[in-house]
C-alpha cells in the first residue's frame, strides 16, 4: 500500500469522528502549551541573569589577582607572552582626585590607565578618542552631572526627596564637556604642611567621554588619565609631602583574549603561574549547571500533563482499532501485512500528534509574547512600578521548541504504538463476522 493511499485511509476515518478526534487534539494542544509555557519561564529566568552579567563584564575578559604580592610591571609583561592573550589593562589608583571647571567642582574616581592596550580590548566611547598626549583625559558617561556648585545653606529644606534632587540637578554642570580644559588638583592631606604649600594644580583636557552604561540605573562618573600624568602627580605628591609612601602596583590588571573560545584555555596557562583568575565563563560555567537542573525540573513536570494528554491518544486510538475492525480483515483478507496495518494506525496517532504538537506551540509563542507585553503594563498600573529593563517572564527558544516536539511526538507515537500492535492480532474472519 501506497503512503498517499495510507493517508486516504487515515483521512477518511478522522472525518468519521471529527469530535473526538478533535478533543484529542485539543488535549494534545493543552499538554505542549503547557510543557512549553512552564520551561519558558526558567529561561527567561536564566537568560536575564546571563544578560545581566554580561552586561558588565566581556565574554573574553579575565580579571588576574595575586595571592603572593602585587601585580607589578613585570608580571604584566609575562602575561602578555602567553599565547591567545589579545590585550593585557592596566590601571593604577591616583590619590589626587579633585577637578574643576570654574565654580564646579567634583571628587572623582580617577584611574591611570594603558591607552594602548585599552583600545586593543575594545574600550568604547560615547564620543571623541582616547588620550595621545599627557594632560589629555577621558571622564564617565555621567561625570558632568558629578561636576557641583557648592550648595547654598537651606537650599533643598522642606522638600520632598523628588523635588529635592530637581533641585539639586540645578547646581550641576550643564554644558558638553568635550574638548573642555579642567584644573586638576594635587592636595596632599597632612596637617604639618601649610595650607598653600599642600596643593598644586595642572590643567588637563578632557578628549573623550565613555559610553554610556548598559543599565539605566548604572552610573559612570569615573576619570582615566594616562600613565605619564599619573607618574607626573605621584612626583608631585612625593614633592609635596616627601614622607608619604605611594605604591607602584597595579590595583586592577585584566587580560582579554581574542576570542571567548580561547578564555578557558588561557586561563588555565594564566593559573599554571600562580595567578588567580575569575572570569565570566567561569561564572556562567557554574551558574548554567544551576539553571540546567532547574529548567529540567520544569520540563519534567510539564511532560507529566503531555503524559495525562497521551491517555486520550491511547483511548482514541483504541477504539479506532476496535471500530475498525471490519476494515482491518479486510485488509488482511486482501493481502495486508501486519507491518502495513501497525503502520497505518501510527500514522493516525501522529497526525493527532502533530495537530496537538503544532498547534500548542503555536499558542505557547501567542501567551508568551502576551504575558511579557501585558505584565510589565499591569505592574505599572497597579505598583506604581516600571518594570526592570529587559524584563521578561517567558523566553521560547528554539532549543525549548525542539524539546518540547521530540518529547509530545515520542509521547503521542509511544500511545499509538499499543492500540496499532493490537490491530495487527484482530482475527480476519471474526473481524468479518463483526464478532471482535
Amino acid at each position: 500500500m501506497k503512503f498517499k493511499d495510507k493517508h486516504r485511509f487515515v483521512r477518511s476515518n478522522m472525518k468519521k469522528n471529527k469530535t473526538r478526534v478533535w478533543m484529542t487534539i485539543l488535549a494534545s494542544t493543552i499538554g505542549c502549551a503547557f510543557l512549553i509555557m512552564l520551561a519558558s519561564i526558567g529561561f527567561a529566568i536564566h537568560k536575564t541573569a546571563v544578560d545581566d552579567v554580561m552586561s558588565f563584564r566581556m565574554v573574553n575578559e579575565i580579571l588576574i589577582h595575586k595571592d603572593s604580592g602585587e601585580i607589578t610591571e613585570k608580571d604584566v609583561k609575562n602575561l602578555e607572552q602567553i599565547k591567545g592573550v589579545e590585550a593585557v589593562t592596566r590601571k593604577k589608583f591616583t590619590p589626587a582626585n579633585q577637578l574643576s571647571i570654574g565654580e564646579y567642582y567634583t571628587y572623582a574616581n580617577v584611574m591611570s590607565a594603558h591607552m594602548p592596550s585599552e583600545e586593543k580590548a575594545g574600550f568604547e566611547l560615547e564620543k571623541g578618542r582616547m588620550p595621545k598626549n599627557e594632560n589629555e583625559i577621558v571622564v564617565g558617561y555621567h561625570f558632568a552631572k558629578e561636576l557641583r556648585k557648592d550648595m547654598p545653606e537651606n537650599f533643598v529644606e522642606g522638600l520632598s526627596e523628588e523635588d529635592a534632587q530637581k533641585k539639586m540637578n540645578e547646581l550641576s554642570y550643564d554644558g558638553d564637556l568635550l574638548n573642555t580644559t579642567l584644573a586638576y588638583h594635587i592636595k596632599v592631606d597632612n596637617p604639618e604642611i601649610k595650607a598653600d604649600a599642600s596643593v598644586k594644580t595642572l590643567e588637563v583636557k578632557i578628549v573623550g567621554i565613555r559610553k554610556k552604561p548598559a543599565r539605566e540605573w548604572a552610573v559612570d562618573a569615573s576619570v582615566f588619565i594616562t600613565e605619564d600624568l599619573h607618574n607626573q602627580v605621584i612626583k608631585i605628591l612625593a614633592e609635596l609631602d616627601p614622607q608619604a609612601e605611594f605604591a607602584d602596583s597595579y590595583e586592577e590588571v585584566k587580560v582579554f583574549t581574542a576570542s571567548a573560545d580561547d578564555v578557558k584555555e588561557v586561563t588555565e596557562k594564566i593559573e599554571n603561574l600562580d595567578y588567580q583568575t575569575y572570569s565570566i565563563i567561569k561564572e556562567l560555567k557554574k551558574m548554567n549547571v544551576y539553571f540546567t537542573l532547574f529548567k529540567a525540573g520544569l520540563i519534567f513536570i510539564g511532560a507529566i500533563a503531555v503524559l495525562i494528554a497521551s491517555i486520550g491518544i491511547f483511548n482514541t486510538m483504541t477504539m479506532a482499532v476496535t471500530e475498525r475492525s471490519q476494515d482491518i480483515g479486510i485488509m488482511k483478507a486482501i493481502g495486508a501485512t501486519p507491518k502495513t496495518i501497525k503502520g497505518i494506525f501510527l500514522l493516525e496517532s501522529g497526525y493527532i500528534g502533530l495537530w496537538g504538537v503544532g498547534l500548542g506551540t503555536l499558542l505557547a509563542y501567542i501567551i508568551s509574547y502576551a504575558v511579557n507585553f501585558v505584565l510589565p503594563i499591569i505592574m505599572e498600573q497597579f505598583v506604581g512600578e516600571k518594570a526592570p529593563e529587559g524584563f521578561m517572564i517567558s523566553y521560547i527558544p528554539w532549543s525549548l521548541t525542539a524539546i518540547a516536539v521530540t518529547i509530545c511526538m515520542s509521547v503521542t507515537l509511544i500511545s499509538g504504538w499499543r492500540p496499532a500492535a493490537k490491530a495487527t492480532t484482530v482475527d480476519v474472519l471474526k473481524a468479518l463476522r463483526r464478532d471482535v
